[in-house]
């Protein structure tokens, strides 16, 4: 992709990539390509067409297989974003046993600069800026800068990649750091009222306090003074959405035909929510639509082991039209 088409809505998403390797039950699977900024704008883009997607990472050359961005480069997506060193890259392994997964970071690829953002980007505002680090590579001057450049453009975070706990081991865990949770809390109130913030039910508990709680998660997100979209994923659970001033919105789950992989449904749902939200006149109730897509859309990655096959919109609201939920 050359050139921005300014009929449509343009979407950018900043982020490791990764490349994964998995272990299930012992076994020892092929690597493959990892991150939320992968999943997020494959989904997308199949999803689809009429958004312009631009990416915008860094990648360690020296451990990374090049042709696993094969997929991505076919998809007709700006990659100008992407910068390359002669470092290791971040890499994840994932044991998955017993329906519990442990996360280890192997190697990481360095921070993401802003001055690294190339001029066809800077020059070229996005609609929304979505944020999906994996290891905190994205820090809050960087975040600062961005909103500097791109005052109108609404900004996503994915909290996982910023509250991660990883200790010298590489072991990646969801604990309490009041230094890390004091940060992110900067960083909601430096964005304001652009926000879009997507956390797990256990990443939503850290910020909120280990409250443990889905009402108190809620409210607790309703108190900071902004304007600002926060949403918890719940699994099977589905999900909830909170607004100041608006009444909490609870999404169901829709039923998958079977369940795989949960890998990157997280990521799903934020893509699609995204171009969702941003086609919309932004009211409560087209908020209420944009999540039930997004949790539609992500019910079809569950179904596959990765790398993941993505669904169109067509068949997206083919299965929330049928309204079969989780019970």
């Amino acid at each position: 992709m050359k050139s921005q088409n300014q009929n449509h809505s343009t979407i950018f998403f900043a982020g490791h990539f990764s490349f994964d390797n998995i272990i299930r039950f012992k076994r020892i699977h092929k690597p493959s390509l990892g991150g939320s900024v992968s999943y997020c704008t494959l989904a997308l883009r199949t999803y689809a067409q009429d958004v312009y997607i631009g990416i915008i990472s860094h990648i360690g050359k020296l451990n990374f297989n090049n042709s696993l961005l094969n997929k991505i480069k076919n998809k007709n997506m700006d990659l100008r974003g992407i910068k390359y060193s002669e470092v290791k890259n971040t890499n994840f392994v994932l044991d998955y046993f017993d329906h519990t997964r442990t996360l280890t970071l192997k190697s990481r690829s360095p921070n993401l600069n802003f001055s690294d953002i190339p001029l066809e980007f800077l020059n070229s505002p996005p609609d929304i800026f979505v944020l999906v680090p994996l290891c905190n590579e994205i820090s809050y001057e960087y975040v600062s800068l961005i909103l500097n450049h791109f005052p109108k453009a609404y900004i996503g975070i994915d909290l996982q990649g910023f509250i991660r706990k990883i200790d010298e081991n590489g072991k990646v865990a969801y604990i309490y750091d009041n230094k890390i949770i004091s940060n992110m809390k900067k960083l909601i109130n430096l964005i304001g009222d652009r926000l879009i913030l997507k956390g797990s039910e256990e990443e939503m508990n850290l910020l909120a306090g280990e409250c443990d709680d889905f009402e108190k998660v809620m409210v607790h997100c309703s108190n900071y003074e902004n304007n600002g979209i926060y949403i918890m994923t719940l699994g099977e659970k589905g999900s909830i959405l909170t607004k100041k001033g608006e009444r909490i919105l609870k999404i169901p789950a829709f039923e998958p035909r079977n369940v795989v992989d949960e890998t990157g449904a997280g990521d799903v749902y934020f893509s699609i929510f995204f171009y969702e939200f941003i086609h919309s006149d932004k009211s409560w109730k087209s908020i209420k639509k944009a999540a039930y897509l997004a949790y539609s859309a992500s019910s079809f990655l569950v179904e596959k082991k990765v790398p993941a096959v993505f669904e169109t919109k067509k068949d997206v609201l083919k299965r929330m039209k049928k309204e079969k939920y989780i019970n």
